[in-house]
Order: C-alpha cells, then structure tokens, then sequence
C-alpha cells in the first residue's frame, strides 16, 4: 500500500511540474494594446508577396562568401547605401531574396542591433503592398506606430516604410511598394 501512495504522489508530482505546459501561456511577444486584432486591412490597399528577409551580420564579405560558396547562392555585389547607413548584399533565392546588411558609417542603425547582437541575425521581414500611401494612412489611424514621418526610396529604389516591432509581435516590417 506505501508503495501505490509513493507512485500515486510521485505521479501527481510530475503532472503539477508539467502542468504549465498543459496549460496555454501567454506569448512573451504581445501585439500593442493600442490597436484591435479585430481590425482588417482596407480595401484600398493589398499584402502581396513576401520580397525579402533581411539578417544583419557582422562580416560582410565572411557572410558573402558563405551564402555563395558554401550554399551555392547567387549574390550580388556590395551595395553602399550611405542614406540607410548599411551596405547590402542581395542572395537570391529564387522565390524571394535575403538582404545582408552590414553597417556603413557611425551612425548606422545596424551597428546598435550588432551590438546587441554580437553574431548578427534576422533584422527585418520586407511585404510588398500594392498602395504604399494609402497603407501608410491606413496605419496611421488604426495607431500602428511607422519609424518615419514619410514614405523613404529602399534599397530596392522603391519607396518603403518601417513599422515599429512593439506593434507587430516583436518583428521590424518593411512594406514596399510593388
């Protein structure tokens, strides 16, 4: 009989220590309380594809010669974008595009996440829409914060903006036009 109550005690200690994967928790990662899930884009205005993934890295050629040497991916040359503060190596995928991005001049927005992030890694995802001013006032009154006060030209010579990552789930987006 002890022994029973020693696995029966046993058992419902494992299910009290697991019981918090049982249970759904709460994403560390929250959308801001300011806009409503509920909400739904405007007509006026479309996602379309996804054009890039962009990984900020801490040695450019090093992360160049990897993706094409050792991946067999065809890349571009380095692009200086001195307006971004970055310089840029396309690696196309073939369905769509990573950007390399390696910080150019001091005040350059990827030396501070380099700096958090010693070994680099995703910087930001790139949607294409097809109305990028009409996403850019659509956002604006459902409280969705954009980085700047006006639409900017890409590295793809196309005009873009940046939506802050506290109202997105944590991820920096880029909509560009398409």
């Amino acid at each position: 009989m002890a022994r029973v109550l020693t696995a029966v005690a046993g058992a419902a200690w494992a299910v009290g220590c697991f019981s918090k994967f049982l249970n759904p928790v709460p994403a560390v990662r929250s959308f801001s309380a300011s806009q409503s899930l509920h909400q739904v884009a405007d007509p006026v205005w479309n996602l379309s594809r996804l054009n890039h993934v962009a990984i900020a890295v801490p040695d450019l050629k090093k992360s160049t010669a990897f993706y094409q040497n050792i991946l067999g991916a065809q890349v571009s040359e380095v692009v200086p974008l001195p307006e971004h503060g970055v310089s840029v190596v396309f690696v196309n995928l073939g369905n769509t595009k990573m950007e390399l991005l390696h910080p150019l001049g001091n005040d350059s927005p990827i030396a501070g996440f380099l700096q958090k992030n010693k070994a680099g890694g995703m910087h930001h995802i790139c949607i294409e829409v097809d109305n990028i001013n009409a996403v850019m006032m659509d956002l604006k009154k459902k409280k969705i914060r954009i980085l700047s006060e006006e639409v900017k030209i890409g590295a793809h010579g196309k005009p873009v903006i940046f939506l802050h990552p506290k109202d997105c789930g944590g991820v920096l987006i880029e909509l560009e036009q398409a």
